[in-house]
């Protein structure tokens, strides 16, 4: 009986564990999405390159949320399958910002500093807020770990827009912009090289073998 209840605890746990996932993904997922709408919108009108690239990484978070939402629950084979989506995801959101510093380049115009920085500040407490909430479940396993992978990304991608921003209006260029971009696209190339390399042996180790 004792064994029993010991067990029946340990379940309990474990489930409670999840529903703090599920809370918490909820929530940044919410974070995400508003402020896709919100720093996109001012992307456009500030004709930032760099808030439009954190933007579009701020939709693919969102999307990686849904991911790691739809995942628990549902074994080690599935929470590595998301991770290697989210991977993929941030391979994809690297080579969108590539296309946006080629554009910007070709039809470089200094954009508003004040609007980057407004909302580009926005962004970082959003960002952070996210990292706050997910921190405690970093190394809880592979889906959560790239999960918060994706929340530091954005921090640092935050940082680099306060920091072009004043750039900009220093040198009243869109340079700081275009360098700034180039950053934070290898920091996303780095991050999906990592994550990819992370949850592919889970992935491969957690599906049957066939004899």
């Amino acid at each position: 009986m004792d064994e029993c209840c010991s067990k029946k605890g340990g379940e309990i746990a474990q489930l409670g564990a999840k529903q703090d996932q599920r809370r918490v993904l909820l929530i940044v997922l919410a974070i995400n999405a508003v402020m896709f709408f919100v720093e996109f919108g001012a992307g456009l009108i500030a004709r930032s390159s760099a808030l439009q690239a954190d933007a579009v990484d701020m939709l693919g978070d969102a999307l990686v949320y849904v991911l790691s939402l739809y995942v628990i629950n549902r074994g080690a084979k599935w929470e590595a399958g998301a991770a290697l989506a989210k991977g993929a995801l941030i391979l994809f959101l690297f080579l969108v910002i590539v296309v946006e510093i080629v554009h910007k380049l070709i039809n470089g115009v200094p954009p508003s500093s004040n609007l980057m920085l407004i909302f580009g500040s926005l962004a970082l407490v959003a960002n952070l807020t996210c990292l706050a909430l997910l921190w405690r479940f970093r190394k809880l396993n592979v889906n959560m770990s790239s999960t918060f992978e994706c929340s530091r990304n954005d921090v640092a991608a935050n940082l680099g827009v306060l920091l072009a921003a004043g750039l900009v209006a220093w040198f009243n260029s869109p340079w700081p912009d275009i360098a700034i971009g180039s950053i934070i696209a290898l920091i996303f190339l780095r991050s999906a090289i990592r994550v990819i390399r992370e949850a592919w042996p889970q992935f491969r180790a957690s599906r049957p073998s066939t004899s």
